[in-house]
C-alpha cells in the first residue's frame, strides 16, 4: 500500500484531493477522534533516549510526571500526592497518589519512580546534577520513595516537572531498567491516553486511545499540571510533510488541527471561515544551529566563532517567517527575549555587518582545509529545510566543502547521538529548534550547558560555562541570579557553545469545531473538545 492509499484510509475514507468525505462513521464516533497535524514524525518514541519536542508531545499523553509545572512554570504535584522535607533540605520523602495504574493493569510502585528517575537521570543534565550530589534513591514502600542527597537542590521539583525535554516520564521498572543509551520497545505508561502500537506506521500515523482506568487530578490543568481530563477518546497523528497537502487536509475537514502551518499558507487558511490561525506560544521558538565540538574543524573554537562572524540571524529568520517584522527578532543571548534572565554580554559578534573575509581567516587558522562538512537538516520540518538551506549557502560563501544531508527529522535524531567521524555516521553541524520557555534559565535551558558528555548532542566542554551554571544554581536572589547568567552568556558566546539561529513566534491552525486549545510550549490534548 502507498502513502497516499494509507493516508487515506487513516482520514476515515476522506479523498484528499477532492476533501469529499465518505459517511464511514457516525457523527458520534467522529466527534470522540481527533486527526493532528504534527510538526514531524513520530519516528523514535522514546523520550528519554530521544530527547525530541516530537517524542516529548506525544509522551505527554502515554506517561505521567511526578509534578507538572503549570502556565507560571512553577512545579505542582502530580503524581505525587505528598512530600517530606528535613529540616537540613537533604532529605525528600516522596509518596504517590492513590489508585495510580499503568495501562497493562499493573499499579504504579515506589519501585517504578526509582527505576525511571534513575534512566532520566543519565540523559538530562538537572538529573546529572542531582545524581552528582545524591547519597541514595530508595523506594521505603509500594507508594513511598526517598531521595538523600550530600547537599541542597532547591530546583528539584522544577527538574521532576519541567516540560523540556527529557521530560521525567514514569515508566514501568521493566522498561525504565533499558539502558537509557538504547531504545526502549514497549510503550506502556500510567498517563491519559495509551499508545496503540499496532496502529502504529512510522512516516504515516501513530494514534492514542483514551485510557479509562485514569483518574486525574481534580485542580483545573495547566500545562503539565491540575487535572488532565481527556474528552477525545482518540487521538491520530497524521503524517503530512507536504505544507500544501496539510492546509487543503484541515480546510476540507480530513483533519482537525495542525501543528506547524507555514507562514506563507496563513493568509489562504485565515479566508476559511472554519479555520482558527493563532499564535498559540506567546514565549515563541528559538532556532539553533548545532556544531560537533569533538570533530575538526569545530573542535576548535576559532572555526566556531567564524560561524557566528560570518552568519546572519536576519537571513534565518525571513526564510521562515517572511517579511512580518512583528513575528521575529535578533537574539545575541542564549536566553528567551522578554524574560527577566534575557541579556546580551558577549553577543557583539553576532550584531552588526557580517565578517565574511575575517571568518574566512579565522577558518583557515583553525586548521580547516577543506574537509567535507556534513550538515544534517530535516526536510519534513520546513523551517528545519528553510535554516538548512540558508546554513549551506552559508558554509559555501566561506568556502566550505558541504555534505548537505537532506533527511528526515528521525534520521536526524537518531544520527545526532553518534560520536563517530562523519565518514562512520557521524556528523559536523545540524539544524533544530526548541521553545522559548525552556530558554528562560538554566535549569530548563539544556542547550546552553557544557558539560562534556553529558551535554546535549555537539557535546560542548567549557568549565567555565558549567561554573556560572553552577553559579546561577546558588545564587539567593534576583539581582544574583542576574549577574551570574550575564557571565554565563558571554563565557557560552566566547565559547560558541552553539550558533543560536533567532527568535520567532509560530501560528498553529484547527478547524473551528475545536475547542480548548491551550497556550503554550507543545499541544495539550486534555480539555479539548471536538463538536460535528
Amino acid at each position: 500500500m502507498d502513502r497516499r492509499t494509507l493516508l487515506k484510509s487513516i482520514v476515515g475514507g476522506a479523498t484528499l484531493s477532492s476533501g469529499l468525505a465518505t459517511p464511514a462513521i457516525s457523527q458520534r464516533t467522529a466527534a470522540r477522534a481527533l486527526r493532528f497535524v504534527p510538526h514531524a514524525d513520530l519516528a523514535n518514541f522514546d523520550p528519554i533516549w530521544a530527547p525530541a519536542q516530537i517524542a516529548r508531545n506525544a509522551g505527554a499523553m502515554v506517561w505521567d510526571t511526578l509534578y507538572g509545572v503549570d502556565d507560571e512554570v512553577q512545579p505542582q504535584r502530580q503524581m505525587v500526592e505528598a512530600e517530606e522535607v528535613s529540616s537540613d533540605d537533604l532529605i525528600w520523602t516522596f509518596r504517590l497518589r492513590p489508585g495510580l495504574k499503568f495501562h497493562d493493569g499493573e499499579p504504579v510502585l515506589a519501585k517504578d519512580a526509582v527505576a525511571s528517575l534513575n534512566r532520566w537521570s543519565v540523559r538530562e543534565t538537572m538529573g546529572q546534577m542531582i545524581k552528582a550530589l545524591e547519597n541514595e534513591l530508595t523506594a521505603v514502600d509500594d507508594r513511598t520513595f526517598r531521595w538523600v542527597l550530600k547537599k541542597p537542590y532547591p530546583r528539584l521539583l522544577l527538574a521532576l516537572g519541567k516540560t523540556s525535554t527529557p521530560a521525567c516520564f514514569i515508566m514501568p521498572e521493566r522498561i525504565a531498567a533499558t539502558d537509557p543509551f538504547k531504545k526502549i520497545s514497549e510503550y506502556v505508561g500510567s498517563g491519559p491516553m495509551r499508545f496503540v502500537k499496532d496502529d502504529w506506521v512510522p512516516g504515516v500515523k501513530a494514534a492514542f486511545e483514551k485510557f479509562p482506568d485514569y483518574v486525574p487530578r481534580q485542580e483545573p490543568s495547566s500545562w503539565f499540571a491540575g487535572g488532565k481530563r481527556m474528552l477525545i477518546d482518540r487521538i491520530e497523528w497524521i503524517v503530512m510533510p507536504d505544507p500544501a497537502t496539510a492546509a487543503a487536509a484541515l480546510q476540507n475537514g480530513e483533519v482537525d488541527w495542525w501543528e506547524l502551518p507555514t507562514l506563507d499558507l496563513v493568509p489562504l487558511l485565515r479566508k476559511n471561515k472554519n479555520v482558527v490561525v493563532d499564535v498559540v506560544d506567546p514565549l515563541g521558538n528559538i532556532g539553533g544551529l548545532r556544531m560537533n565540538h569533538l570533530l575538526p574543524p569545530f573542535d576548535d573554537v576559532r572555526a566556531r566563532r567564524a560561524i557566528l562572524m560570518a552568519m546572519s540571524q536576519e537571513d534565518y529568520m525571513r526564510s521562515v517567517v517572511g517579511d512580518d517584522e512583528s513575528l521575529w527578532k535578533p537574539m545575541p543571548s542564549f536566553f528567551t527575549p522578554g524574560t527577566p534572565l534575557y541579556n546580551e554580554d558577549g553577543g557583539e559578534i553576532l550584531k552588526g555587518p557580517r565578517k565574511l573575509d575575517t571568518a574566512k581567516r579565522l577558518l583557515a587558522e583553525s586548521g580547516y582545509a577543506g574537509q567535507p562538512i556534513t550538515c544534517m537538516a530535516a526536510q519534513d520540518i520546513p523551517n528545519h529545510k528553510a535554516w538548512g538551506d540558508v546554513t549551506e549557502d552559508l558554509l559555501k560563501r566561506l568556502g566550505m566543502t558541504v555534505d548537505f544531508v537532506s533527511t528526515d527529522w528521525g534520521t536526524v535524531v537518531a544520527r545526532r547521538a553518534n560520536k563517530s567521524p562523519a565518514s562512520q555516521g557521524g556528523w559536523h553541524m545540524f539544524i533544530s529548534l526548541f521553545a522559548g520557555v525552556d530558554g528562560i534559565n538554566p535549569a530548563t535551558n539544556k542547550w546552553v550547558r557544557a558539560n562534556g558528555d553529558g551535554a546535549f548532542p555537539g557535546w560542548p566542554n567549557s568549565p567555565q560555562v558549567e561554573a556560572e551554571v553552577a553559579a546561577w544554581f546558588d545564587a539567593k536572589a534576583l539581582e544574583e541570579e542576574k549577574s551570574a547568567v550575564r557571565r554565563l552568556n558571554k563565557a557560552a558566546l566566547d565559547h560558541v557553545v552553539y550558533a543560536p539561529l533567532g527568535f520567532y513566534l509560530g501560528y498553529q491552525a484547527w478547524r473551528r469545531n475545536i475547542s480548548g486549545i491551550t497556550k503554550g510550549p507543545l499541544p495539550f490534548f486534555w480539555g479539548v473538545t471536538k463538536t460535528v
